[in-house]
């Protein structure tokens, strides 16, 4: 690639942190080595925000599109119109608009190659619902937008765990009937090669968290492990992935068992996700496996009630940011790999002759 990785940024809930944070993280003129940032949003909610919380001023050029993005300059396009009401800390029916308008337009110009990954601000969940978007979060509006048939995995990682979800937004009554030996297998598959390509892990090992209280205790406390999940790990061995358990959830973190495992595959959001913030709040990252495009996103939400105060830590959105650049990476190093792959070539038994198989004779 001849110019810099460009970088779509949402802007997320507008009465949110998002622009927050964004302009804190853009405030580092390091970034502008790395990328280039483009922000779809609004260029006056953002020169709303900066007076408000007095923030360092952060040269925004504003483009038209897509097609006019300058390289070595924070970009903003702006997708909503002048006359948007902004009210930080409320959720509103507007907010949930704007946060739609920035993420429909940077998905098109990622799909369409104008952008390289994408950083997603948080949305509120529910005042985002409309014709246009009726999906629990990004994650299954992005597999369903830009996945190409791919089945997407939500990750949540830093630089010392990865904790991978089997469900994701689902109401905890509903859980158990989603949890199948098919789906951990096909999540088992997404993980792995995710692992491989985008980590670049070789033979990644993963850990598989249970579904019931210390691993069902042999049938008495449940017989997902027994049923559903232990033959799932070993359908999943039997294909070369190196997956193990299943492990009682309740101290499998406690006790510092992650260390062990390139990632950790749990069943349900909550088991996952609150033993993650735990250990790795300001530094965890949202991570999209699975699709064709690179997406990551803070992990935190939109912090209602403390946007507008100056509060907000950018330190997520920052990790987002590398992420998405050393996956991209990554895939760019595998692909060129895969590009040029070394001839096959064989020596006939009694003959000094090589053959090279990729030629017709």
């Amino acid at each position: 690639m001849d110019r810099p990785i460009r970088v779509g940024i949402t802007h997320g809930d507008i009465n949110g942190i998002g622009y927050e944070v964004i302009l804190k993280m853009l405030g580092d003129e390091r970034i502008l080595e790395l990328c280039t940032p483009v922000i779809y949003g609004s260029a006056k909610i953002a020169g709303f925000y900066r007076k408000m919380l007095d923030l360092p001023s952060v040269p925004l050029k504003q483009v038209e599109n897509g097609e006019s993005i300058v390289d070595g300059a924070n970009n903003i396009i702006n997708v909503i119109g002048e006359d948007v009401k902004v009210e930080p800390g409320v959720a509103s029916e507007i907010a949930g608009q704007a946060a739609f308008a920035s993420l429909e337009r940077a998905t098109a110009d990622l799909k369409a190659g104008l952008i390289d990954v994408l950083v997603t601000a948080p949305i509120n969940k529910h005042n985002i619902q409309s014709e246009n978007f009726q999906f629990p979060g990004h994650t299954e509006y992005l597999e369903a937008t830009i996945g190409d048939g791919n089945k997407a995995l939500m990750v949540l990682c830093n630089d010392t765990v990865r904790v991978a979800l089997v469900t994701t937004h689902l109401p905890i009554k509903d859980v158990p009937a989603a949890i199948t030996k098919e789906a951990i297998i096909e999540k088992l598959r997404i993980f792995q090669r995710a692992l491989a390509r985008d980590y670049g892990i070789d033979a990644p090992r993963i850990a598989v968290l249970s579904l019931n209280p210390h691993a069902g205790e042999d049938g008495l406390l449940g017989t997902e492990e027994q049923e559903i999940i232990s033959p799932a790990i070993e359908e999943a061995k039997a294909e070369g992935i190196l997956a193990f358990g299943p492990y009682a959830a309740d101290g499998f973190f406690g006790a510092g068992r992650f260390v062990k495992f390139d990632g950790v595959l749990a069943m349900y959001h909550d088991q996952g996700l609150a033993p993650f913030k735990t250990l790795a709040m300001d530094s965890g990252v949202n991570y999209t496996a699975g699709l064709p495009y690179v997406r990551t996103s803070p992990d935190h939400g939109t912090g209602y009630d403390i946007a507008g105060h100056g509060e907000a830590s950018p330190d997520s959105l920052r990790e987002a940011l590398h992420l998405a650049l050393d996956i991209f990476r990554n895939r760019q190093k595998e692909d060129e790999c895969h590009r040029r792959p070394l001839r096959k070539q064989y020596v006939a038994k009694g003959s000094d002759k090589t053959i090279d198989l990729t030629k017709e004779e």
